[in-house]
């Protein structure tokens, strides 16, 4: 009998990415690497739960979400978030940082000092750089005072992130030259929090460890998952929850492993990707234990 795995998501540790599995194991990503998995036939994506607590109802979501949350869970877990403020009285340090996904794409947000830099590496950040040091509501009020006076956002759609990754500056310095940019303006700015300590400019790339430099360009993206559809491929490059693959007769596909998770996954014989795939634009992104 052939066992089901079923998916937590991709985790970032500093020497790169691994899928991880119910149950705590993982399974490290190095470029090159076959990925190759199908879903059940006639299996259902059900809810993953909340704050570590299973779905009681075991709900089934729809494929195309990458929450693989029921509008309970998906409350519940939004109830006990950082980024829904629903910990303000969190006593650990927090960082504010600017983050930089290419051309014109950079946003401002926080994270826990306890995490180093996952955080921007799960967001396929490209490079960034720390602007501040404090308690968790002075670096939320930093990051409000920054999105206000530089008019940048504080998220920034998945979609958008992957349609710049093919066409990207080859130098770190013009990488960085946007967010140096920002960064010299924030630190110059009045109204920062007492209790929140500004960092200096040090830029952080991660273009190598993605593995995007001279990867070949993208041409679609998975759109869902479905009972009984395999994803077969070799591994060049990932960002953030994206894993880019060269697939047999399709060229790159880019996979966003969240799509993965609530569903029984098990090893694939086969040679050929067949889950739905959407077709990029022009040659980029649309904005719109198995291995």
């Amino acid at each position: 009998m052939v066992r089901m795995w079923r998916c937590s998501g991709l985790r970032w540790a500093s020497e790169g990415p691994e899928l991880v599995w119910s149950g705590g194991r993982g399974s490290a990503l190095t470029r090159g690497k076959r990925v190759a998995f199908e879903v059940a036939e006639g299996g259902v994506r059900t809810c993953v739960g909340a704050r570590g607590h299973a779905c009681p109802g075991r709900t089934a979501v729809s494929g195309r979400g990458t929450g693989a949350r029921c509008e309970e869970c998906a409350r519940l877990d939004r109830a006990h978030s950082v980024a829904a403020d629903g910990v303000p009285d969190d006593p650990r340090p927090y960082r504010v940082y600017l983050a930089w996904f290419g051309p014109g794409m950079a946003k401002v947000g926080i994270t826990a000092v306890e995490r180093g830099s996952s955080r921007l590496r799960e967001q396929g950040a490209v490079c960034f750089s720390w602007l501040g040091t404090g308690p968790l509501m002075a670096a939320r009020r930093a990051e409000e005072l920054l999105r206000a006076a530089l008019r940048v956002p504080d998220r920034i759609p998945y979609a958008e992130k992957r349609a710049v990754r093919a066409a990207l500056p080859p130098t770190e310095a013009e990488r960085a030259a946007e967010i140096a940019e920002l960064h010299g303006r924030a630190v110059a700015l009045g109204g920062w929090p007492e209790s929140l300590t500004r960092e200096p400019f040090r830029t952080v790339d991660h273009l190598e460890l993605f593995g995007l430099e001279g990867a070949p360009a993208a041409v679609g993206e998975v759109s869902e998952l479905v009972a009984g559809g395999a994803v077969i491929g070799e591994l060049v490059a990932a960002a953030g929850p994206d894993l880019h693959l060269a697939c047999a007769g399709r060229g790159v596909v880019v996979l966003d492993t969240r799509l993965m998770t609530g569903w029984g996954l098990m090893p694939a014989g086969g040679g050929e990707t067949t889950v739905p795939v959407r077709e990029f634009r022009s040659g980029g992104a649309s904005q719109d234990g198995l291995f």
